[in-house]
């Protein structure tokens, strides 16, 4: 096997451990190409990617060009020479010109997904919230179509009980780091096998946008548990609880992090409206301190049991925890959707 010459092109922090493994491997890597710097973080100071922290730190040649396909950025590119194209969540349209520049004639690109599923920007989350048990990460030659390239290597992982997004992005990062390396060992050896994408079995991962977020109680607990953890740590899933006793607690945002389930029954007989025993509890009703658990919700099939929650502007916390800092009123309850008052802030304890 001989050495490859590798352009990276890559964004966030599930990149940097596929460029950390090229840099420490056989392979030799002559160019990075990120996004442009940003505003990061609560002060939104301008700041590199973590793809460009780590090639600023390893003193990689580094290109961070608005667009990719412009003149002086393509003639940046010739100048690496480059064998081999890498890409993992770069986050721009890659020109012809760009993907087929390298001596092997293409890019390969590592996708947190078992293609031909979940194609987009969201696998991962997308994945979650539709309660696959299995995901993993595809090796696939970049084209014009997003995400439809041949694939030459796939590795697959489970999906954990109540993993969340944050988390199992971490893992596929990792995965991919893998994948990559020896996809990329495969092409030093003339060894890759590509195999076109079955088109009738694609599905698409779009954007998950704040809107996503917001919890339909009338959903049963198990949807809405994926719904949490699929769009956690941000925005996590929202909630308005509103009182009409207490005019001072008014209505009040939450955000669940984590949350478990469990069923009507499981819990013996419950109320419902009319306070007859065995009706099943209206949705979005509330009762704390039920059995085990600190806090559950009544939703259209079983009990939400939220596990971490937060107030705007405040910490995520057990949920024991939240309700010590912040008592709710005995006449409290979820506002579905589209009853939902407009929230007013409180202060935080």
């Amino acid at each position: 096997m001989s050495a490859l010459r590798i352009v990276f092109f890559g964004t966030p922090e599930i990149a940097v451990p596929t460029l950390e493994n090229l840099i420490a491997g056989p392979h030799e890597v002559v160019g990075v190409v990120s996004q442009p710097d940003r505003q990061r973080g609560r002060g939104r100071k301008e700041s590199p990617s973590p793809v460009s922290a780590v090639a600023l730190r390893q003193g990689l040649p580094l290109l961070r060009p608005e667009k990719v396909g412009d003149a002086e950025t393509i003639k940046k590119l010739r100048s690496f020479s480059a064998d081999l194209g890498i890409v993992v969540a770069f986050g721009q349209f890659l020109p012809k010109k760009v993907r087929e520049m390298p001596r092997c004639g293409y890019l390969i690109n590592a996708h947190a997904s078992l293609l031909p599923s979940y194609r987009g920007a969201s696998p991962i989350a997308q994945a979650i919230l539709d309660g696959e048990t299995e995901t993993g990460v595809s090796v696939m030659r970049v084209e014009k179509e997003m995400d439809a390239g041949p694939v030459g290597l796939v590795m697959r992982t489970a999906i954990e009980e109540r993993e969340n997004t944050e988390e199992l992005t971490h893992r596929l990062g990792a995965l991919a780091g893998l994948a990559i390396e020896l996809a990329t060992n495969l092409i030093a050896s003339d060894e890759i096998k590509w195999t076109e994408q079955d088109e009738s079995r694609a599905s698409l991962a779009p954007k998950l946008e704040k809107a996503d977020a917001l919890l339909d109680l009338r959903e049963g607990a198990d949807a809405l548990a994926r719904r949490v953890h699929a769009l956690s740590p941000k925005p996590g899933g929202t909630l308005t609880l509103v009182s009409d006793l207490e005019e001072e607690f008014g209505s009040v945002e939450v955000k669940i992090s984590r949350a478990a389930t469990t069923t009507f029954e499981s819990v013996g007989p419950v109320v419902g409206e009319a306070g007859s025993s065995g009706v099943r509890p209206q949705v979005g009703s509330i009762e704390c301190q039920a059995g085990d658990a600190p806090l559950r919700i009544a939703t259209g099939e079983g009990w939400l049991l939220p596990l971490v929650m937060q107030r705007a502007g405040g910490k995520a916390l057990p949920t024991a925890d939240f309700l010590r800092g912040f008592e709710l009123p005995d006449d409290v309850r979820c506002a579905l959707p589209e009853d939902a008052p407009k929230t007013r802030s409180r202060a935080t304890s």
